[in-house]
């Protein structure tokens, strides 16, 4: 069974509906719309990409020719460089001329139409010079410009393309979460495997152990632990029993479970997520926005300004090659074209910075909002915690006596706080005999006999059960460890409590650095976890936070990510787990760890590779000053050109001070240098830390 990539429908692989090919990878759909709507876009992205070596290739090509002496084949060096431009200008440059003529008829100017008025009058006026070089007082031509601003803009297009493509995975990939299969039992008491779409409310599921749940539901029969940390981000299994619900994807460790389905559909856990990533995705706004609001403004006033010009100089003095000449010194001068590359040239020389310091930067509109964050919310388990469980306390008269009994049990266990146990005895080095007459009580413990004694392991609960009998002593340390977060295995033999060993999931050695370097930046910092308050309590204490939330599930987070933005706060998420990725999207700024899930990767818009969580300081630090370089390359990409705009409409002739062409696309080159100049010091970037 494969699932469809756009409405997570399971499909037949053998009898699928549709298939379509993209990247050497084969999709199958479920109806022709569903493949039309993941098809399609792909196909434009490699069609832009085509595009995109298409013209830089042809770009490169032209400006290499503008600085060639020699002499060429068949043509001249201005008629080459005409012919090699030109494709590029109708063929790589349509879309912007699609995208002009829309602004037109709405009315409106756009970055379509600075990018077009820029390559268009470079083109035109060079196409004008080589075929009608006595009209003009210049014979300098600029199809190497036309040709290369449409190209570096293209690139940063594509780069756009690819932050979208990453999107729609990440949703794909929370929809393999859930089995395409489910064991139904029927009413004559036997087992069928049905296709979990065919699941309808209140059937009745069996669940083996090491099997995925397939749908939500309520336990009716058997016990177990469940590891729910895909969903909840809690570490440790949690135990199961008759009444308690399940979620559709999470993994059940231990005893066969009967399931009565109580969601399907849109309604389980698992697709409310996807729909939550989903839409905080599509509400965040693109810096690119910037530019447009500029352009409308700032084109008209070009535009009239050079036939001001244009006219005034014809009315003065008559001659059409002067003034038209004072029209093209001011489109050329004045327009802009900087601003095609002000955004992707930052974000390219940032990004590689990035991740030579382990950061990845998805795009602009994080680094926008990454300069404004004013609260910062931790996932605990994973991101301030190893996500590893460790033995951290024995408790007992002998305590290696004790521990080595019990690792011996736990040798025949497959829960993880055994598989710790067992760990840690033997990297004391203790003998752990052969346990006898072993049993596992799902959800709750074990029990055998080791070394002639009878043991029972196991929860508070377990030992309330059996009527363990607990010192004062002993009952006085379990309740110093619960305060401290840690989760407590009872050991007891012949009805009495003879030991307790505490297990906990480890702080991460810089947490509490990290969490006082983002305070002395102002931050307020809040740790959302799944894990009960008293273990919640006990780390954010640990680490130096004020501001914590506990017993919080996936629909939780998000909602409460949402409630700190109502607050009036610009909001990061850190997380490293499926259930962090809708607060992950939800947040103005969601960092992922490296070492987490795949969808908390592609659902975080800064993506952190190394787990180190020092880098989230780091990648606040390396966004700050990205994003300072965008706004100073605005500038730049305005500046010269604005400045020179009275020169170039000839205020100055008077005086003897004029402005060529030439001269007006040497600002124009200059503006590019100087955005990608600036763009470049990025590399000498440090961390502060």
């Amino acid at each position: 069974m494969a699932r469809d990539p756009v409405c997570g429908m399971f499909v037949d692989e053998e009898h699928p509906a549709f298939t379509a090919e993209v990247d050497g990878r084969t999709y199958y759909f479920c109806s022709e719309a569903c493949m039309l709507t993941f098809v399609q876009p792909e196909r434009e992205r490699q069609a832009l990409k085509r595009l995109v070596y298409f013209s830089v290739s042809i770009g490169a090509t032209v400006m290499a020719l503008m600085f060639y002496t020699g002499p060429l084949p068949l043509f001249s060096k201005h008629v080459w460089t005409f012919l090699l431009a030109t494709p590029v200008q109708f063929i790589a440059g349509w879309r912007y001329y699609r995208g002009a003529w829309g602004a037109a008829k709405a009315r409106t100017m756009n970055m379509d139409t600075l990018i077009v008025i820029g390559s268009s009058t470079a083109y035109f006026y060079s196409v004008f010079v080589v075929f009608f070089p006595q009209l003009v007082p210049s014979t300098e031509v600029y199809f190497d410009a036309a040709a290369n601003i449409l190209a570096l803009i293209l690139v940063g297009k594509l780069l756009e393309e690819i932050a979208r493509g990453r999107a729609s995975e990440a949703v794909r990939r929370l929809l393999d979460l859930q089995p395409p299969v489910a064991r139904l039992l029927k009413e004559d008491g036997t087992e069928e495997e049905v296709p979990v779409e065919e699941v309808m409310p209140f059937d009745v599921l069996i669940v083996r152990p090491g099997e995925k749940i397939p749908l939500d539901g309520e336990v009716t029969e058997g016990a177990s632990s469940v590891d729910e940390s895909m969903i909840t981000g809690e570490s440790i299994p949690v135990a199961k029993g008759v009444g308690d619900e399940v979620i559709g994807g999470t993994v059940n460790k231990e005893g066969a479970l009967k399931v009565e389905v109580t969601k399907i559909g849109m309604n389980t856990t698992l697709q409310q997520i996807v729909h939550m990533v989903e839409e905080a995705q599509l509400s965040r706004a693109p810096i690119q926005r910037v530019a447009d609001t500029i352009a409308s403004y700032f084109v008209p006033v070009v535009i009239a300004v050079g036939f001001i010009a244009f006219a005034g100089w014809y009315w003065l003095t008559g001659d059409f090659g002067l003034s038209i000449t004072s029209f093209v010194a001011v489109v050329i001068v004045a327009c802009p074209c900087a601003m095609g590359i002000a955004t992707p040239t930052a974000i390219l020389v940032g990004a590689a910075q990035g991740a030579k310091n382990g950061i990845l930067i998805k795009g602009g509109d994080y680094l926008e909002k990454t300069r404004e964050l004013q609260a910062i919310a931790f996932d605990k388990t994973g991101t301030l915690t190893k996500g590893e469980i460790a033995v951290t306390d024995v408790v007992a008269d002998d305590p290696d006596r004790v521990l080595s009994l019990v690792a011996s049990l736990e040798r025949r266990s497959e829960h993880p706080i055994g598989e710790a146990i067992v760990k840690y005895a033997e990297e004391k080095g203790l003998d752990l005999p052969e346990p006898k007459d072993f049993e596992a009580l799902a959800g709750r413990g074990v029990k055998g006999t080791v070394d002639g004694e009878e043991l029972i392991v196991g929860t508070q609960r377990l030992m309330d059960e059996i009527g363990a009998e607990l010192d004062g002593e002993t009952g006085k340390r379990a309740e110093e460890l619960f305060d401290q977060g840690r989760t407590l295995v009872f050991v007891s033999t012949n009805g009495r409590v003879i030991g307790l060993l505490g297990v906990a999931d480890e702080m991460k050695d810089n947490a509490a650095e990290v969490v006082a370097k983002l305070r002395s930046m102002g931050l307020q910092v809040v740790m959302i976890t799944g894990d009960n308050k008293r273990t919640a309590e006990a780390i954010a204490s640990q680490v130096g936070i004020d501001r914590y939330l506990a017993e919080v599930l996936p629909q939780d987070k998000v909602g409460e990510v949402k409630k700190l933005q109502e607050e009036g706060l610009v909001v990061a998420m850190v997380g490293d787990g499926i259930n962090d990725a809708p607060a992950l999207a939800q947040a103005d700024v969601g960092i992922a760890l490296g070492s987490g899930t795949d969808v908390a990767m592609e659902t975080g818009g800064i993506i952190l590779i190394r787990n180190n969580l020092m880098d989230v300081v780091t990648a606040i630090q390396l966004s700050k000053v990205t994003y300072s370089k965008i706004i100073q390359n605005l500038f730049w990409a305005f500046g010269y050109n604005a400045a020179l705009i009275p020169v170039a409409a000839g205020v100055f002739r008077p005086w003897g001070v004029v402005m060529h062409p030439i001269l007006a696309a040497g600002a124009m080159a200059f503006s590019s240098i100087s955005v990608v100049s600036n763009s470049l010091l990025l590399r000498s970037f440090k961390p502060e830390v």
